[in-house]
């Protein structure tokens, strides 16, 4: 019992502490009078294309990579590690881009459950390998 207990208090603060940082990165840009839309003269943001593109080669090539050991727990895990780092990459992308006020809550809850998730299957490998 009190494992879950104090599991359910590190959920917690982990996830107090991802809010906090996307509200700081938006407080950040706001503070700046940055609009998001447009490109800065040096190009020194990338654009949302490229950031969508940067993160879904980041996963196809992450999956393509991840170690299979013929476990399916462990290799679930593996190809899933990289797959939602895409979907928080894409996310971000929304966070710095979109509008939509629906899409962007959608985004902010995909980066904090999906972190949660991430922190998951890496101590579950972290155990299969223990083993």
């Amino acid at each position: 019992m009190k494992k879950a207990y104090s599991y359910s208090i590190v959920t917690t603060l982990f996830f107090a502490l991802v809010v906090s940082s996307v509200v700081v990165v938006f407080a950040q840009h706001s503070h700046h009078g940055h609009d998001v839309q447009s490109q800065p003269a040096g190009g020194q943001e990338k654009s949302f294309q490229q950031l969508m593109d940067d993160a879904m080669i980041t996963m196809d090539s992450g999956m393509k990579d991840a170690p299979m050991t013929g476990d399916p727990d462990h290799d679930f895990a593996a190809m899933m590690i990289p797959h939602h780092q895409g979907a928080i990459d894409m996310a971000k992308a929304e966070l710095l881009y979109g509008k939509d006020p629906a899409l962007r809550r959608l985004a902010q809850e995909i980066v904090v459950t999906q972190e949660q998730e991430i922190e998951v299957m890496r101590t579950r490998l972290k155990e299969f390998k223990a083993h």
